[in-house]
């Protein structure tokens, strides 16, 4: 045993790397896959090439002959790309600047109003019941049924022109989420720092002000962020009850209509795309607006 921890000390002494670690039985243990760390975009590279190998080995062979009339119904990667490239990049921004004008029209009333609803809450606490019942019915509302009412009640507009349906669906699509996470941040304020600004004569506006702006910001921008996708979404749905000529869901519809499948997966991809993008921007600003909710110091 004296031989065994002199061996060790003189290891240790000379920086030499000593035994590695033993089981039970006094073997050394090999490397497990938890001892494996991958960096993030490895995972999702893995994860994104694992779903395409997928795709392309069920659109060759399963899905082949699924389909209206014999028609491909899920082309394969390939096909997909020969497609969007035959149409054109113009056809794409077309259609998606009409839909991401409506989005993002309907993203700013949709979280307006939410933000402010949210604040006369804070000011005037009674009404955050009424606040709150808006909010679930919107929430609850079917928003198929209020597109084709709407439909009837709106304006047909013109070619090329946002879509009243699709604006005022979109801003629903983020209402609900927006007005639910300002709220929650708006009440996540350190208590003490709100007692002191009413020690000094501070009113409940200038709590809001000085104190609870602040602390909501992480709660508020997260709520914004996951409002993009939403409002996203919500426009293409008024597309297709506002009677547009132009815009993603018009294009969508055409090309089903058309039985041309590839294009149908070029647009929904391209939709995911837009969306994707616009939620990692807004998060991109609200690292930016607000480090400390993500662990970074500024």
């Amino acid at each position: 045993m004296t031989t065994d921890v002199a061996e060790k000390g003189t290891d240790a002494a000379s920086g030499s790397p000593g035994p590695g670690p033993e089981t039970g039985s006094g073997k050394a243990r090999g490397i497990q896959w938890e001892d494996v760390r991958l960096p993030a975009w490895v995972t999702g590279l893995i994860g994104g090439v694992g779903i395409i190998a997928a795709w392309w080995i069920l659109a060759a062979t399963v899905f082949s002959n699924v389909g209206p009339g014999g028609v491909q119904a899920i082309p394969t990667p390939p096909q997909v790309i020969i497609e969007f490239a035959d149409t054109g990049w113009e056809f794409y921004v077309k259609n998606f600047s009409v839909t991401l004008a409506e989005a993002g029209i309907g993203y700013l009333w949709g979280n307006g109003l939410a933000l402010v609803l949210a604040a006369l809450v804070l000011i005037v606490p009674r009404l955050e019941g009424v606040v709150m019942q808006i909010a679930i019915i919107t929430y609850c509302i079917p928003i198929v049924a209020l597109g084709l009412l709407l439909s009837v009640i709106v304006p047909i507009p013109t070619a090329g022109q946002p879509s009243t349906t699709a604006i005022f669906l979109a801003a629903l699509s983020c209402f609900f989420t927006t007005v639910v996470g300002a709220l929650l941040g708006l009440k996540a304020a350190d208590r003490s720092s709100l007692d002191l600004v009413t020690v000094y004569g501070g009113s409940r506006l200038t709590q809001l002000r000085k104190v609870r702006l602040i602390a909501s910001l992480p709660a508020i921008l997260n709520a914004l962020q996951i409002a993009v996708p939403a409002a996203f979404l919500g426009a293409v749905l008024g597309e297709f009850f506002g009677k547009v000529t132009l815009g993603v869901g018009p294009a969508m519809i055409a090309a089903q209509q058309a039985l041309n499948s590839a294009r149908v997966w070029d647009i929904a991809l391209a939709s995911g795309a837009v969306a994707l993008a616009g939620y990692g921007l807004l998060g991109l600003v609200s690292r930016a607006i607000a480090p400390w909710s993500k662990g970074a110091s500024k």
